[in-house]
């Protein structure tokens, strides 16, 4: 056998025990398997191009790690492989893939992991890079030039699919859209209320001038004010605060479908306006109660949309 041959032999017998060894006994799989009482199959991956921003990888978070791990620890595969034995694209990449589907399945039914899809399609997509890497280094006229060209293509690659995910993942995510000041409540006597129009007032001694509407209790100790909302999903913003030129007490407190989410009193409030935000993945009546000489203005939402809309 020549020593080549050899040498290739022993590096992929070599990187398949690490991979045995990560993917069934490291970080402590032995022991959750001990543990073990059910099967976890997940067949339906997001987005498996995506991986962590640059800015993420200053400070990588185990995901992160895990996230690049998936892809860059099979990009050997691809490269090994195809030296060891001639193969198209298309049989070895349904070769991998097949051999990365039993190992995802023992790990699942031996309690040692879970079958998770997209790590399924993450290891696929890194054996791809390492035989398209491969196949243009292979090109080269020498074994320098064979080296540098198989590591630039696996580096090129790797930011193709990078922008590539991150272009799915911009498509398929929604964001908050500009704020909509909620301006059509109900008052307590069931009558449309839209508030005070702004205007300016102090607290804390900070001059407040106000975007959207001001609600307060008025002339009553406690008013209650009512909005409807159809379920959808939303960021909800609201300031609060007593004024300066009036006597420090009030409370104001807030419920989604009858669920309290927010209070504040004179007992817990600094004397400067205060902010409270609050995600809804599902809301349908907002409740806002305000009481003694307590405020709230540019009260708002963000609707959750995605780019184009």
């Amino acid at each position: 056998m020549p020593t080549q041959r050899k040498i290739l032999l022993t590096a992929a017998l070599l990187y398949a025990c690490a991979i045995f060894y990560f993917m069934f006994f490291a970080f402590g799989r032995v022991d959750d398997a001990a543990n073990g009482d059910r099967y976890t199959f997940i067949f339906a991956p997001g987005n498996f191009f995506k991986l962590p921003d640059p800015a993420d990888l200053l400070h990588p978070s185990l995901m992160d790690l895990v996230s690049l791990g998936n892809i860059a620890a099979f990009i050997p595969a691809g490269l090994l492989v195809p030296r060891l034995r001639p193969l198209s694209f298309a049989r070895f990449l349904i070769g991998f893939l097949l051999s990365i589907l039993v190992l995802e399945t023992v790990q699942a039914l031996t309690f040692l992991g879970s079958f998770d899809m997209y790590d399924v399609l993450k290891n696929t997509l890194g054996a791809a890079i390492g035989f398209g890497a491969h196949k243009m280094g292979s090109r080269a006229p020498t074994a320098w030039r064979r080296l540098f060209v198989t590591g630039a293509s696996i580096a090129a690659m790797l930011i193709v699919v990078w922008g590539i995910g991150s272009g799915i993942d911009q498509a398929s995510t929604q964001h908050p859209g500009p704020p909509t000041a909620l301006n059509e409540w109900q008052d307590s006597d069931g009558q449309a209320s839209a508030g005070k129009p702004p205007y300016a007032f102090e607290i804390g001694g900070r001059t407040i001038t106000p975007q959207f509407r001001v609600y307060d209790a008025g002339d009553e100790e406690v008013r209650t004010y009512r909005y409807k909302l159809t379920g959808q999903e939303l960021w909800f913003a609201l300031q609060y605060g007593i004024p300066d030129e009036s006597e420090f007490r009030g409370r104001i407190s807030l419920s989604v479908d009858g669920h309290e989410i927010f209070y504040s009193s004179d007992q817990d409030q600094p004397h400067e306006p205060s902010s409270f935000k609050w995600y809804f993945d599902q809301a349908h009546e907002l409740t806002l109660t305000i009481e003694g000489r307590q405020k709230a203005w540019d009260i708002t939402y963000r609707e959750m949309r995605y780019f184009w809309e």
